[in-house]
């Protein structure tokens, strides 16, 4: 039996062909016609369920999407940002490359996201003890899970601070019938190796206006003015998406659908047969509003307590010895070394669930016999 793995890259079949075509063509620099079609096949993806237009700007990362988005909202040094702490660091390290300070929020029980109260706490508190607002709040959908938007959103429009939506694991998943990522005035998408629909390695920024994807696209080409000579005005990056990786990513976007569809279909399994099973939780959101996620990734919470002491650790380890890879929860950001001087607004919520979750395989190479077999081993783990 082979390993199974976490969340592996799966190619529709088109993909060869769009980077043939590169190669073809020589087009293998920076920009180039996959990359237009890709943020196109980006627009009309998201438009088909958004209740306005969205303009995509593809990039080399979702890290660059994040640094340019605050880039975008002008955060600079002595600035704060407001970031969910229960997530990966790529949310919180760009707000140190502007010389801002992150600010951490615990999250809520219902959905594992920013808690919408102690945003507010959080919001009132700096406020208090700065004399300013934060610049921006980054929440993220975690695992693919919709935070509760409505209320994170009146929240940012009660005291008029713009919302950076971190959607880097949420791609497919949707809040009210509207796609993750595009509530906020920029929304953030990934498309490393594990993640929805991959281009090896990318992101993109999700803008409410052409005027504000044609600025993106201006700082992430080295922000070169329009002059017959290089001349720049302004601190650049060299942030865009590579012709080849885009002509993946075209590929992709013919299976995404199929993606999600997939991974739902995974997790009902994981829902199914582990109910029931002393001391095993299928980790399930409770939205505020109705949502669908993309389950990214389906996550087990380990009660210890109840199983005779046996924790998620020793869990992993078992599923691993049969070759079966598996990952901790998120490390919360207020946990975190590099951060420990970074105010935190916390609650216990995230710290619980890292010190009992576990992330199962759930890419849609896993087969439904892969399933029985993780299935059967946390069973026995359990004494079910």
């Amino acid at each position: 039996m082979g390993r199974i793995l976490l969340s592996l890259a799966h190619m529709g079949g088109d993909e060869r062909e769009y980077v043939r075509e590169a190669f073809d063509t020589n087009w293998v620099v920076p920009l180039g016609p996959n990359v237009n079609g890709f943020e196109s096949d980006l627009e009309q993806w998201l438009n088909r369920h958004s209740d306005h237009e969205n303009y995509v700007v593809a990039l080399s990362a979702g890290t660059a999407a994040l640094h340019l988005g605050l880039v975008m909202l002008g955060v600079g040094k002595g600035d704060e940002v407001i970031c969910q702490s229960f997530t990966f660091a790529a949310s919180a390290n760009p707000i140190t490359y502007q010389g801002a300070t992150p600010v951490f929020v615990d999250s809520e029980a219902d959905t594992w996201n920013m808690d919408p109260e102690l945003l507010e706490e959080a919001i009132v508190d700096r406020m208090n003890k700065t004399g300013k607002k934060p610049k921006a709040i980054i929440p993220v959908h975690l695992y693919g899970y919709p935070a509760k938007l409505s209320q994170l959103m009146a929240v940012a429009h009660k005291y008029d601070i713009p919302v950076l939506e971190d959607s880097a694991e949420a791609m497919g998943s949707t809040y009210d019938g509207l796609h993750c990522g595009t509530f906020g005035r920029f929304g953030v998408m990934s498309f490393n190796g594990n993640k929805m629909i991959t281009t090896s390695g990318g992101g993109a920024l999700i803008c409410r206006s052409k005027s504000d994807a044609d600025r993106v696209k201006f700082y992430a080409t080295q922000a070169r003015e329009n002059f017959p000579y290089y001349q720049h005005e302004n601190i650049g990056y060299n942030y865009r998406l590579s012709n080849v990786c885009a002509g993946i990513g075209r590929g992709q976007m013919k299976v995404v659908d199929q993606h999600v569809a997939r991974r739902n279909e995974i997790h009902r399994m994981y829902v199914s047969m582990l109910s029931g099973v002393d001391g095993i939780k299928v980790m399930e959101p409770k939205a505020d509003k109705p949502s669908s996620p993309n389950f990214w990734l389906s996550c087990i919470c380990v009660d210890a307590a109840s199983i005779g002491g046996k924790d998620y650790t020793q869990l992993s380890a078992l599923l691993g010895s049969h070759d079966i890879e598996t990952r901790p929860l998120w490390k919360p950001m207020h946990l975190q070394p590099v951060f420990s001087q970074a105010p935190a607004y916390v609650n216990g919520v995230s710290e619980r669930m890292f010190n009992c979750g576990l992330c199962l395989p759930s890419g849609p190479m896993v087969t439904d016999d892969d399933v029985d077999r993780i299935v059967s081993i946390i069973k026995g783990f359990a004494g079910h």
